[in-house]
């Protein structure tokens, strides 16, 4: 009969070699202790250690970088929007659109 594997979660990987980077103790005996076998304890070690830059990555960062991007993207746009020509106040066709406004009984 096959012996069921044991399914350890990442903290549980993470708390086993600590055990052994931390504290110092044996491989041998944290393998005996669990039932491991000693390569899959170094290639747990081994992804820990090719993985490690991930901890220390701030969480979230990538999901706003587009984010901000559109943010500064749209103030500029509003920027562009309020520095838009604008006719001056004695311009005929102002005067002519303001009359209109101010004038709404007559049909256009």
């Amino acid at each position: 009969m096959k012996k069921q594997r044991k399914h350890y979660t990442p903290e549980e990987k993470v708390a086993i070699l600590r055990r052994h980077l931390v504290e110092g103790v044996p491989i041998s005996d944290l393998c005996d202790e669990r039932g491991l076998q000693p390569t899959v304890f170094y290639r747990w070690q081994k992804e820990f250690f090719e993985n490690g830059a991930a901890a220390f990555q701030q969480r979230g960062r990538t999901s706003r970088q587009p984010e901000q991007e559109r943010i500064a993207y749209l103030e500029q746009k509003i920027q562009t929007k309020d520095n838009a020509y604008q006719p001056p106040l004695g311009c005929p066709l102002v005067s002519r659109l303001s009359d209109l406004i101010a004038q709404p009984w007559i049909k256009r």
